[in-house]
């Protein structure tokens, strides 16, 4: 089984830095597909409560015999239970879900910046952290402007932000605020969710052609290289066993800086200030 890479976060913890991801995956087919990953080497789960299909990551983390502690699992709070303390009952409703007394991350999931809520939502994901019920924090969707809010209000910083990055968007603004802040960054929608011809770009392709792997292995490899922490979505196991195969070349620095060159501010998601 391929030894994945660990990243350390900004409070001591490790999390792999390849893992399975599952969203839009349908709750009937999540056990079965989070099995399917496990048999491909994914130790990482990211799911999240909007997802509704934590109860069968927690089925197949339950039937998987797998270890607790070789397993990092993430979900999320969704923006409809940000306000007050709803945080707790959320997090708890997740836990009894995944069949788990704690996550390895929790994530608030979009700032939602209307509804006025996230500052709370992240002070009340302190209060969960140390009640044990997870072991990292952290956000998603989050700009400087929100992080500096949370950070400014709590002195705590986010483990993580899970952002919308890819080759034609990468949010620099976002990650060197970041990486100045020891913050690591997950990268969701890493291939474009095939809305843009990504594989079709001539620096991914060639890179491809060179190092005998597909496309998406190549575009992975460059998340990798880049220090991001990336969950790509397969419902084949064949391509679950090839996202993962990802580890055994390297890109040529140029190639590297050939496919960073394809940015050109081409978000193919909602943007955070409109999610609510």
């Amino acid at each position: 089984m391929a030894i994945i890479p660990t990243l350390t976060l900004n409070d001591g913890n490790t999390i792999p830095q390849l893992g399975y991801g599952v969203f839009k995956v349908a709750p009937a087919e999540t056990e079965r597909l989070v099995l399917d990953a496990f048999e491909a080497g994914y130790r990482h789960i990211d799911t999240a409560a909007i997802y509704g299909n934590e109860a069968g990551v927690g089925a197949a983390i339950a039937a998987s015999g797998i270890p607790r502690d070789e397993l990092f699992i993430t979900t999320k709070l969704w923006n409809d239970r940000q306000a007050g303390d709803a945080p707790l009952a959320a997090i708890d409703e997740s836990l009894e879900k995944l069949g788990l007394d704690h996550v390895d991350l929790y994530l608030v999931h979009w700032p939602a910046p209307d509804n006025g809520n996230y500052v709370n939502a992240w002070e009340k994901l302190i209060d969960i952290r140390e009640s044990g019920r997870t072991r990292s924090i952290g956000v998603s969707n989050h700009l400087p402007e929100h992080l500096d809010r949370i950070i400014a209000a709590t002195g705590v910083t986010p483990a993580v932000d899970q952002i919308e990055l890819h080759p034609a968007y990468q949010q620099r603004e976002v990650t060197d605020y970041a990486a100045a802040h020891g913050i690591k960054i997950e990268s969701w929608g890493p291939l474009g969710q095939g809305k843009y011809p990504l594989f079709d770009e001539q620096p991914v392709a060639a890179a491809a052609a060179a190092h005998g792997k597909t496309p998406a292995q190549v575009v992975l490899r460059w998340h990798l290289e880049e220090g991001e922490i990336v969950f790509p979505k397969s419902s084949s196991l064949t391509r679950m066993r090839e996202n993962i195969d990802i580890l055994d070349f390297e890109l040529t620095p140029e190639e590297h800086a050939a496919i960073t060159a394809l940015e050109r501010d081409g978000r193919v998601s909602a943007h955070p200030s409109e999610v609510h």
